[in-house]
């Protein structure tokens, strides 16, 4: 039974896609997201147009028992992504970074011990110098914490804790993004900003994508 699942030829377990973010960067567009069952997070998703959003590829294996949340890229050759594995809580926090403009991605975790907590922001100034905040809130009891790279995320230094939610006034606010991702009971819809200040579809995505037999 994958991922301790009973889904069977006669009671199917429907799969369904959930899309986080949305970055533009040069002529490529990046959408992150994941594969879920009613009650279980199947595979962390990455998708990749370059044809403004006709046809996509993953340019990232999936990866199992993950989410795939924000993105940024610091400039056009490399770029950052938030994620973590979901096993049934939030936990392990992990980075997905690029060098090359986001052909090829490695993942490498926050920290060397198992760990609770989500990365609720995160922010780099330049490809090597970077922030992120960790909410390891657990039960009614809060606690943010903020770290810091200089070396592109290969380590993290902590400093600063908090019992109350903090944020990195640095980050661009995604309300204003010239991207955003909207949904409906059917399916989810990658639209871009126009110069009259509407919104234009780009690409759309079916919520209920098969089902797990």
């Amino acid at each position: 039974m994958f991922f301790g699942l009973t889904c069977s030829e006669e009671d199917p377990c429907p799969v369904f896609l959930e899309l986080a973010a949305v970055e533009p960067n040069g002529s490529s567009l990046l959408v992150t997201g994941n594969l879920h069952t009613v009650n279980t997070t199947l595979f962390g998703l990455l998708l990749k147009s370059e044809d403004g959003g006709k046809t996509w590829t993953e340019p990232a294996k999936r990866i199992r028992s993950a989410a795939l949340e924000e993105i940024q890229f610091p400039d056009f050759q490399h770029g950052f992504i938030g994620g973590v594995k979901i096993e049934p809580l939030p936990r392990d926090p992990f980075l997905l970074s690029t060098a090359d403009g986001g052909m090829t991605w490695k993942q490498a975790a926050l920290f060397e011990e198992p760990r609770p907590g989500s990365i609720q922001q995160f922010w780099f100034a330049s490809a090597t110098s970077g922030q992120l905040i960790l909410d390891e809130s657990e039960g009614g009891t809060k606690r943010y914490e903020r770290f810091e790279t200089t070396d592109s995320g290969a380590s993290w230094e902590s400093r600063e804790v908090a019992a109350h939610e903090v944020t990195l006034p640095q980050a661009r606010p995604r309300e204003y993004a010239s991207w955003r991702i909207r949904s409906d009971a059917k399916a989810y819809r990658v639209e871009r900003k126009t110069a009259a200040e509407t919104w234009e579809i780009v690409a759309s995505f079916a919520i209920q994508t098969g089902d797990c037999r």
